[in-house]
């Protein structure tokens, strides 16, 4: 019998935590002295979160920036690179920091603090996010020409296409995963499409992985999704009274903490993940 009542015990926790909802804690957000944030990196190597600038309204104007915060939020430079093009998406690998800059990849030596070199996108347009797999090799996604690119020793080629508005990436090991215009889709190695859930905002634009099966969305007009690969979506947050957008997210797995930057309000916000 009191077997018989332990196991219950534990058939309960497990089927508790198994349904446990997934929810976020407001920690801190910047001075709003950032113009105009558009993604987070954080940077495990030297522990601190990377942050495009664009500077304004997005223009091919030289007025975009990396700046450098401190996972509690304070602004260690704002300006750390100057002289790009309405930044947006960010990837490091070893020393080198990798920029979506509109029509061009910008590859920043991280130790010099410097732009080492800038890989052109033929036909690009409107380059936005960034990821990076473990062999090294750079994805880059356009938006408004609905392709992801792949940079390889330095060379692009096209990836992807047909693929509407297409904004986050993500490379794993074993699956890359993109959100396109509402939907969160996975590719196989022969890229093969399967679409894993669907019916967010159309402005899809940030991705984190949580775990195997879950994902964090966010889209741009100010809402963050929680998203399951059985299709689950369930909404986090939802900014849109105040006006306030959800750009490309950022995350630290270790500590669970969520980085949104929000475009025109200039600052970043931090959210626990429990």
């Amino acid at each position: 019998m009191k077997y018989f009542v332990y196991s219950c015990l534990l058939l309960a926790l497990f089927t508790a935590k198994a349904h446990a909802q997934i929810k976020l804690s407001k920690q801190w957000t910047t001075d709003s002295i950032l113009q105009v944030p558009e993604s987070v990196l954080y940077s495990k190597a030297d522990n601190i979160l990377y942050v495009s600038i664009i500077g304004g309204n997005p223009a091919v104007n030289g007025k975009g920036a990396i700046a450098k915060l401190t996972q509690e939020g304070q602004i260690i430079d704002s300006n750390w690179i100057t002289g790009l093009n309405a930044p947006k998406g960010l990837g490091r690998y070893g020393n080198l920091l990798y920029v979506a800059d509109v029509t061009e990849v910008v590859v920043i030596d991280i130790a010099k603090g410097a732009i080492a070199y800038k890989i052109p996108i033929d036909s690009a347009v409107f380059l936005n996010d960034i990821t990076i797999d473990i062999q090294g090799a750079v994805y880059v996604s356009d938006s408004r020409r609905n392709t992801v690119h792949v940079i390889r020793r330095k060379q692009a080629s096209l990836y992807l296409s047909n693929l509407n508005n297409v904004n986050g990436l993500l490379a794993t090991p074993e699956t890359f995963y993109a959100v396109s215009a509402g939907r969160l889709l996975a590719f196989d190695e022969a890229k093969k499409m399967t679409v894993l859930a669907s019916g967010m905002e159309k402005s899809t634009d940030g991705l984190v992985q949580l775990s195997e099966e879950e994902f964090i969305v966010s889209a741009w007009i100010g809402v963050i999704y929680y998203v399951k690969k059985d299709g689950t979506v369930r909404t986090l947050e939802d900014f849109r009274s105040t006006q306030t957008n959800t750009a490309d997210l950022g995350y630290n797995p270790k500590t669970k903490t969520l980085f949104v930057p929000t475009f025109y309000k200039k600052s970043v916000m931090s959210y626990k993940v429990y």
